[in-house]
């Protein structure tokens, strides 16, 4: 199971970019771990900058803007 932290003040944005991680990993049958991050002190440790990010097992995978769904998906190959 991936453990999948999408960080984020909470925007539109990021939620858009929860939900598109919740389709694909269903698509794929992907067990995942969801988390919602707001903390803006979390999201720093992080070194991200830019939301949303999304952070896969303790790497971050991606920063600023909504991924598009061929990324998404290739996160579960």
């Amino acid at each position: 199971m991936k453990n999948i932290k999408v960080l984020g003040s909470g925007c539109t944005n990021c939620k858009t970019t929860l939900k598109l991680i919740e389709e694909a990993a269903s698509a794929k049958g992907v067990k995942v771990e969801l988390e919602k991050v707001e903390d803006i002190g979390a999201i720093m440790g992080y070194g991200v900058m830019s939301t949303p990010g999304v952070v896969i097992d303790g790497t971050v995978v991606h920063a600023g803007g909504v991924p598009d769904r061929k990324k998404i998906e290739s996160w579960f190959d």
